[in-house]
């Protein structure tokens, strides 16, 4: 098949590239190349004859226009989207333009162009947060974004739900977990403190480093994303999670023993405003509809990543 892949390269999107290219599908690979862009982590894929990169914005209807009439998609796996919750509460507007209007261009485009699939990757932070003791997110949750980023998502989730409902489009969602890994941005929480630990710097914690995340290591998000993309109900929305919830300050700490470092480079700065206190997803329904479940080991895949890191920036 031949795919549109959205923000291919971005931290998550690079591998779900490498991996359709494996399969042997056609990939254009269509991104914007802002802060959180890298072609590098692609080099091993870009002489590949199913492989083409166009460098573009999902705001601009008639760039795309003009590629989806010349590419002849098969189907689109829509990762593009501003994704920094910080950058989100300085400046929203680019968040709803990229997250909700980008959304709608491609949306639009898919119906024109009788797209078979379009798979729309999403996150858990549009349920809001949980209470310690509350059970996982569940798709059924009803959605209570609480920052600018987890809005423009929840919107766009929506557009794309309308879309399968008003005009029958076959769309399926993917709520995910925080996703680690290699090529993941250097602002993220797990880069920031390695980087910062090796090079002696800082590493500022919001708050006391309460707030609990569930981390799911990317390779297994992808596994995921493709088990969607090839055997998802139309229409349907799946949450992805890792099994593997950890406070910020438990994370952090865990980072800088692998790195023989000392617990005095954390710096706890002033919280975020509306800063969600923990997420969770119950991912129970992938895991008896399409038989995924995340295999990877935390620590295993941890120490790797430090590894990654440290070659990548010769430290």
């Amino acid at each position: 098949m031949k795919l549109l892949i959205t923000g291919g390269a971005g931290f998550i999107g690079s591998h779900v590239v490498r991996e359709a290219i494996s399969r042997g599908h056609e990939v254009v690979n269509f991104d914007i190349l802002n802060y959180a862009s890298d072609l590098s982590f692609l080099d091993t894929v870009s002489g590949e004859t199913g492989y083409k990169f166009i460098q573009g914005d999902i705001c601009d209807r008639a760039n795309l226009t003009g590629m989806f009439e010349a590419e002849e998609f098969d189907a689109v796996l829509h990762l593009a989207a501003e994704t920094h919750v910080d950058l989100s509460i300085k400046n929203p507007s680019i968040f709803v333009q990229t997250n909700v209007l980008g959304t709608q261009n491609l949306l639009d485009l898919s119906l024109k162009y009788n797209i078979s699939k379009f798979i729309h990757i999403s996150t858990d932070e549009v349920y809001g947060h949980l209470d310690l003791e509350a059970p996982g997110f569940t798709e059924a949750t009803a959605l209570a974004p609480r920052s600018p980023y987890s809005a423009s998502k929840a919107g766009s989730d929506m557009l794309v739900q309308s879309y399968h409902e008003t005009f029958g489009l076959h769309t399926c969602i993917t709520r995910c977990s925080n996703n680690y890994g290699p090529h993941q941005d250097a602002t993220k929480l797990l880069p920031k403190t390695m980087l910062n630990a090796l090079t002696g710097k800082n590493i500022p914690v919001y708050g006391k480093g309460q707030n609990i995340r569930d981390w799911l290591y990317v390779e297994d998000h992808v596994a995921a994303i493709f088990k969607v993309f090839e055997e998802g109900g139309a229409g349907e929305t799946y949450n992805v999670g890792g099994n593997n919830e950890q406070t910020n300050i438990e994370l952090v700490k865990k980072v800088l023993q692998l790195l023989g470092k000392s617990d005095e480079l954390i710096e706890f700065v002033e919280d975020r405003p509306g800063h969600d206190f923990r997420y969770a997803v119950d991912a129970s329904k992938i895991k008896k509809e399409l038989n995924w479940s995340p295999r990877k080991d935390f620590d295993q895949m941890l120490q790797g990543t430090i590894d990654w890191y440290k070659q990548k920036y010769s430290l």
